[in-house]
């Protein structure tokens, strides 16, 4: 058994197996000419803005407005003309798309990040549809969840969150995060067990299909538990 403490989120129990998710690994920088690049780019934005319209009428109908409004934040900056000039401009020497798009994005991050506490959040937005848009360049798509599980990530985005499965989402836990992030309050609001903050290396702790039990109660998860801590934290 191993056991990884974290900071509670919800107040619930939640037991299952495990599903870990990571993002892609870093794109090969070099791309093969402007013009193809340019057009993986444009369908990948299609793509891109055409989910996030689906996902903000999914969390309108199920989570409500203050979580919709961050899909409308997203959409808005996946539009945005200095994130697609600076894009762009790597396309035009000579970089992939996934490349350009996370090197951009970081840029763009690292320049919220440096404003005041209202615009900071936005570094993490631009982040994740970054991220997305990496996603679909890499073939990698979004995340979906087959069956239930305990999922397991570095960081999850709002936006992630959304998109899956209520009924397979037993519960979450990621490496960072806080306890007022915008993952937190989704959490709260979908009624998810979850621990956050849980720092180190966990991902490397734990693997696909193995039981885990998340104590969102204390904050601690137990991974392959023991008999007898599984059967006290099923009865509690």
């Amino acid at each position: 058994m191993v056991q990884i403490n974290g900071i509670p989120i919800l107040a619930d129990i939640a037991i299952g197996r495990i599903r870990v998710y990571q993002e892609p690994q870093s794109a090969s920088e070099t791309g093969r000419g402007e013009a193809f690049e340019r057009s993986r780019l444009e369908r990948a934005l299609a793509q891109v803005g055409e989910r996030l319209g689906q996902l903000y009428e999914k969390a309108l109908r199920e989570t409500g407005e203050e979580e919709a409004a961050i899909l409308e934040i997203h959409q808005m900056l996946l539009e945005d003309e200095d994130f697609q000039d600076a894009v762009n401009e790597r396309l035009a020497e000579g970089c992939s798309a996934e490349y350009a798009v996370r090197q951009a994005g970081e840029d763009i991050a690292q320049m919220f990040s440096e404003m005041d506490d209202n615009m900071k959040a936005r570094a993490a937005d631009i982040r994740e549809v970054a991220s997305r848009l990496v996603r679909i360049l890499s073939g990698t798509g979004d995340l979906e969840l087959t069956e239930p599980a305990i999922l397991m990530a570095e960081d999850l985005a709002p936006s992630t969150t959304i998109q899956l499965d209520r009924s397979k989402l037993l519960g979450f836990v990621t490496k960072g995060g806080s306890v007022n992030s915008h993952t937190a309050i989704l959490a709260r609001n979908m009624n998810i067990p979850a621990v956050i903050g849980v720092g180190s290396d966990f991902l490397k702790e734990v693997q696909d299909g193995t039981e885990a039990i998340v104590d969102g109660f204390t904050g601690e998860i137990f991974v392959e538990p023991d008999e007898e801590t599984r059967q006290r934290l099923l009865e509690k």
